[in-house]
């Protein structure tokens, strides 16, 4: 894909992108497709697909208590805990706002662990990075926030993740929908990098791009648009409209850089694609 070209020219020491169709084919790919990069808050979707598991084989629920008095793991996956963004302090009550918290998906992966006595990045390698064949995915536990921003990958790996998301395997069908629709609607808050949103729309682990402005993904992208970006200079979607996924993977910090160079690329990319 000639789209995937213009990573090149990104003001980064080294950058890794691949684009994945709906049938798992991988339709482009760009750099060093094997280089091990960490992912920041890339790592929240694959975290989040961890739990979702945890959820369909009874070890948890959406809707048991977890986290700050009145909160579920369902709150603690769509950021409305409550939790402050990097500590274990409430902000507000649960299901009130949309606060983006590192905190929350460590209470999530305590639980998980509490739930299964696995600990939680052992239990998302073998839920989540075997089946898919993700053999250089691995979450850090010894990083800062290790379900939040903990995970360390390649473009390859990504893209079966990112296939994964399109045509489910390990997860049911209906999970991973329920996933990537809104959970709680019509709450605002800070999308970071990007400002206040109103509404500010997630799913469970997954950011989902509606009409949200500005944003990380680009401006054709459909609002059934949904995936992540970390603050390491990383991102995934998947655009069901497009029938197709992106990962591009950078070893810069996202910025103004990021900001202003990502979105012309996913269009792009949503261009060629459409022929």
């Amino acid at each position: 894909m000639d789209s995937l070209l213009m990573i090149d020219k990104w003001p980064v020491p080294t950058a890794a992108a691949a684009v994945v169709l709906r049938d798992g084919t991988l339709a482009g790919a760009r750099g060093p497709q094997q280089h091990a990069f960490p992912l920041a808050s890339v790592t929240k979707p694959l975290s989040a697909f961890a739990v979702l598991v945890a959820v369909e084989e009874g070890a948890v629920e959406l809707d048991q208590p977890a986290g700050p008095e009145g909160s579920t793991v369902r709150h603690l996956l769509a950021h409305t805990s409550g939790l402050a963004f990097d500590e274990h302090r409430q902000m507000a009550a649960p299901g009130t706002r949309r606060l983006y918290s590192n905190a929350g998906f460590d209470v999530l992966a305590d639980t998980v662990e509490k739930a299964t006595g696995i600990p939680f990045p052992q239990y998302a390698a073998e839920a989540v990075f075997q089946p898919l064949g993700m053999a250089d995915t691995r979450i850090d536990p010894a990083s800062k926030s290790p379900a939040g921003a903990g995970g360390v990958s390649t473009a390859a790996d990504l893209a079966r993740f990112a296939a994964e998301l399109q045509a489910p395997r390990v997860l049911h069908a209906s999970t991973l929908a329920e996933a990537t629709t809104v959970a709680f609607p019509g709450l605002d808050g800070v999308l970071p990098g990007f400002g206040h949103q109103r509404p500010n729309d997630w799913g469970l682990g997954f950011d989902l791009r509606d009409h949200k402005a500005p944003h990380w993904m680009g401006r054709n992208s459909a609002p059934t648009a949904f995936g992540h970006f970390g603050q390491a200079g990383t991102f995934l979607w998947v655009d069901p409209v497009a029938g197709a996924a992106c990962v591009a993977l950078t070893d810069r910090d996202f910025g103004t850089w990021a900001a202003e160079l990502w979105p012309p690329f996913t269009d792009a990319v949503l261009r060629e694609l459409a022929g």
